[in-house]
């Protein structure tokens, strides 16, 4: 049932000023446009306690006082790792004995949730501040110059590892029944390190890395997959190569085979894989995969393709458009 409004302070004091002039519950609430039972309940708590002020609600006492709520709301601010149990056990030393529960319901009240700490990379100083630099540089730059742009990088997708997770509706007892389970197997089952790349327009080649890769082997990548996806996607005339500062990316052979080949590079901060779009692509193309299921290396490596060539171009638009 839907909660009723409450009424205005003047309304209720018009219902008993009506009241005492001697009308009737059904007289006033025709002329007020309400129900005669909230009329009536208005003029009974009148004559019982003189007043049509809204009166303490009942129910239970707060368990934590108002010093207390300000003592753990600080005591977060903090140090936003303070656990449940250390609340109790400074209110405990105060005086008072709570729940965990109740913990997290007082802070929830003050705006104050338990959430999962995000990763990100360990910046220092100087880390700081070259992304600083990158962004005052590229604070005003163009639409179009972002959608000139080629992102790049290197991802290992696994074949049962932590992407797989996902939620089922079950009954009860139905846990193990096959439907509802992910098959899983140790040490993940194996996985494949991917090379790829996109632009705004479209995804660039992808490729599976089966050896590990070093300066030569990463050249020889670039040599024949990146000119090529740039033909491919239309790139126009001064299109940029963006990649991160992985040694093999960095190495002075790489950067001389670079200026050779007159490809022109993004300058890249150090320890900002969060700032390369290409990170939520890897992202949205793990999700997809997880959700075919593949059961072996070579599946995981058809999916993995079939699905890089058919994500939505909404999807790496809205990526691109976010740098």
């Amino acid at each position: 049932m839907a909660k009723t409004k409450e009424l205005s302070k003047d309304t209720r004091n018009k219902i008993v000023d009506l009241h005492q002039v001697g009308k009737t519950e059904s007289a006033i609430g025709k002329q007020l446009g309400l129900k005669k039972s909230t009329v009536g309940a208005i003029i009974r708590k009148w004559k019982t306690y003189k007043t049509t002020d809204n009166l303490p609600r009942s129910g239970a006492p707060r368990k934590i006082s108002p010093r207390g709520v300000k003592m753990i709301t600080r005591t977060v601010s903090k140090n936003p790792r303070t656990t449940r149990g250390d609340l109790v056990n400074d209110l405990q030393r105060a005086g008072t004995k709570v729940t965990k529960p109740t913990i997290s319901n007082t802070l929830r009240r003050q705006g104050l949730k338990s959430c999962s700490a995000r990763r990100v990379p360990l910046l220092k100083p100087v880390h700081v501040q070259a992304r600083l630099k990158f962004a005052r540089e590229h604070l005003d730059d163009p639409d179009e110059d972002w959608e000139n742009v080629i992102w790049s990088d290197e991802n290992k997708i696994e074949l049962f590892g932590k992407n797989s997770t996902r939620r089922v509706w079950r009954t009860k007892n139905a846990e193990l029944h096959p439907k509802n389970t992910i098959p899983t197997v140790k040490h993940g089952g194996g996985n494949i390190m991917l090379w790829g790349c996109f632009s705004a327009k479209g995804p660039g080649r992808l490729i599976r890395v089966k050896e590990r890769m070093n300066g030569a082997m990463y050249r020889e990548i670039l040599s024949v997959n990146l000119l090529p996806s740039a033909r491919a996607l239309k790139m126009k005339r001064g299109w940029v190569f963006q990649h991160d500062n992985d040694p093999k990316h960095t190495a002075r052979a790489t950067k001389e085979w670079l200026r050779k080949k007159h490809f022109k590079v993004l300058e890249w901060p150090s320890q900002s894989p969060d700032l390369n779009p290409i990170e939520n692509l890897w992202r949205e193309l793990k999700v997809r995969v997880a959700q075919r299921q593949p059961q072996n290396i070579t599946a995981l490596e058809e999916i993995g393709m079939e699905e890089w060539a058919t994500i939505p171009a909404i999807v790496r638009e809205n990526l691109t458009e976010n740098v």
